[in-house]
């Protein structure tokens, strides 16, 4: 709320990476009250959580659109920061504002689209096969169409984003050098990008692996809800914590580590009399 906040309230964070904060804020703001309302439902019936019933759909549906949008999120935010810096010394693309507004709500619409699928019918309540015994009553079918792809696109593209980023510095320091040209800045810059981006694959696989060794479990599993508890639904809540704690992360790693956002933090200013931090 503070992140949303502050740069919501602050002119000069308005710009396009600023948006994509914006919004992985509030995404994982939203995943965590979805969570929330899970964990009521847990608390207050239990039974229901681990059996299914017509009341856990749309609490897992929200659950699942925020997740694929806090997903989304995080690759938008490796992708844009690529292209800032491919493109930072040529002048014929530029990441503007409206291009991070369109990314956003296409990540919106495209994450309410899937995660919203067993609202439309694409659940097993009268079914008995092909259930999921986790997350009852989705369809084990749905889980694998749903986590698969997302997991790929999670892992895969900011790996080739922020490595791409790291192969530019490198390439423009050794440039640099070789006209000799200083090169502490970019030297800088590989390291923070360097460092940011082994946060962001451990934080992922740390937050997410669970999730989806749990999914592949459930793909393959042949026992009822009765023969795996409890261990099983243990597993499936520390999975929700984590992801949970991926939601604390974000921002920690995203947004707290900029200085010209600390600052704001702090003062709640509206204009910055400070430099604008650069990649």
């Amino acid at each position: 709320c503070m992140v949303i906040f502050t740069r919501m309230v602050t002119k000069d964070l308005h710009k396009p990476i600023s948006i994509l904060f914006c919004n992985l804020a509030f995404s994982d703001l939203f995943t965590s009250f979805s969570g929330f309302w899970i964990s009521v439902l847990f608390i207050t019936n239990p039974d229901i959580t681990i059996f299914g019933s017509q009341d856990m759909l749309a609490p897992y549906a929200l659950y699942t659109t925020s997740i694929l949008s806090t997903i989304y999120n995080l690759v938008s935010i490796g992708i844009e920061r690529y292209l800032a810096v491919a493109e930072s010394m040529r002048t014929r693309f530029r990441v503007a504002r409206s291009h991070s507004i369109a990314v956003v709500l296409i990540n919106w619409v495209l994450a309410f689209l899937l995660g919203c699928l067993p609202l439309m019918g694409w659940n097993c309540l009268h079914m008995e096969k092909n259930l999921s015994v986790l997350y009852s009553p989705f369809c084990v079918n749905y889980l694998i169409f749903v986590t698969i792809p997302n997991v790929v696109a999670a892992f895969i593209i900011p790996l080739f984003t922020y490595l791409g980023i790291i192969i530019i510095l490198r390439k423009r320091k050794l440039r640099m050098k070789a006209c000799g040209q200083t090169t502490g800045t970019y030297k800088s810059a590989e390291i923070q990008v360097a460092r940011t981006s082994i946060f962001i694959w451990l934080l992922a696989l740390i937050s997410y692996a669970p999730f989806f060794a749990g999914v592949i479990f459930d793909a393959t599993n042949t026992q009822c809800q009765i023969d795996l508890y409890p261990g099983v639904y243990i597993f499936r809540n520390c999975t929700a914590m984590l992801i949970t704690i991926n939601c604390l992360g974000n921002p920690i790693i995203y947004t707290l580590k900029s200085k010209t956002l600390g600052t704001k933090l702090k003062a709640l200013k509206c204009h910055s009399t400070g430099r604008a931090c650069t990649i």
